[in-house]
């Protein structure tokens, strides 16, 4: 298997500037965080964003399945939602038998609205499918064909009536984005171009890629050139959100616990999928630098004092990148 050539990795970065391209036809601004899914579609992860209600989560998702040529499903998550609604059931009717309708998981793009609206057992139907990449219905297993992406998101304005999604299962997307409102110019179009007062379809979206094609860009992606450097990089970016090592760092104390060798193994995909993006068929330092909040934002637990005087991870992050060594 050989290594990513300079002209393969231009040429996968026209795609991706066209896929940029399309989704700013239907979304305004927001230029991080559709990189952040971007990446997150190549490394074949998924993604958990945060982000107050009313500022085009399910849009940025629908515009990046329409450019990319994938199904979308949506699942607005509530407390009284059950595993089967997502998975789907088993019926029986006299004269056919029993038949196996299918849930709205069986897609390619799935949008999780609220997922910690929901109980923890239809939380975890959704989470077992996302590792699995199949479900069971009625003592069978079907198969969720590829390319799968799920992108859940958080409310962190309300705590009413939620059910918090524990540590070890937010640790299994790949990214956590924080979309954050628009500025007052970017606002200002919004007016003109929302999806209020416009039709989806009357945007014009075209599909660059398709689902056969993706696949091959994430096999792709994992053929980017990562060196014994840059290994030892992400791994000493890591080790140092852990005790001992993090007491070496000012913010260091605020760390209850730290990343796990699933953060080290999404650094290197992540980064390779960040490089591939730019269109670039190495990883330097600042791929690994350009994914890493995303990748420890989740995964980076405060203690009691951190959470009382309001540390944000993202600066414990920041203080780290700045400290370890660059190869």
């Amino acid at each position: 298997m050989h290594n990513v050539t300079p002209n393969e990795a231009k040429r996968y970065k026209e795609v991706f500037d066209k896929i940029k391209k399309e989704v700013s036809k239907v979304v305004v601004g927001q230029h991080s965080v559709i990189n952040g899914l971007i990446r997150a579609l190549v490394a074949n992860g998924h993604v958990i964003v945060e982000g107050v209600p009313g500022i085009a989560k399910t849009l940025v998702v629908r515009a990046l399945a329409e450019s990319t040529g994938a199904n979308f499903s949506r699942i607005q998550f509530t407390v009284d939602l059950l595993p089967s609604d997502i998975i789907g059931i088993t019926t029986y009717s006299k004269g056919t038998g029993f038949t196996t309708i299918k849930g709205p998981i069986f897609t390619n793009f799935l949008m999780a609205d609220e997922i910690n609206r929901a109980s923890p057992k239809t939380q975890s139907a959704l989470l077992e499918a996302m590792q699995e990449i199949q479900v069971t219905i009625s003592k069978t297993t079907y198969k969720i064909d590829p390319p799968f992406f799920v992108m859940a998101t958080m409310n962190p304005i309300e705590s009413a009536g939620v059910y918090n999604l524990p540590e070890a299962q937010v640790d299994r997307f790949l990214f956590k984005l924080v979309m954050d409102l628009p500025s007052p110019q970017e606002e200002q179009e919004i007016l003109k171009t929302n999806i209020t007062l416009n039709r989806f379809e009357d945007y014009g979206v075209k599909s660059i890629l398709n689902s056969k094609k993706i696949i091959n860009i994430q096999e792709v992606a994992k053929r980017v050139y990562l060196s014994k450097d840059i290994e030892d990089y992400i791994v000493r970016i890591v080790n140092a959100t852990r005790a001992p090592h993090n007491k070496k760092f000012r913010l260091g104390r605020y760390i209850d616990y730290g990343a796990s060798p699933r953060a080290s193994i999404g650094l290197y995909i992540a980064s390779k999928a960040d490089s591939l993006i730019e269109g670039h068929h190495y990883v330097t330092p600042q791929h690994i630098k350009n994914v890493a909040y995303d990748i420890l934002r989740h995964r980076i637990l405060l203690n009691y004092e951190g959470q009382a005087e309001g540390i944000k991870t993202d600066n414990i992050i920041k203080e780290i990148l700045d400290s370890v060594p660059i190869p």
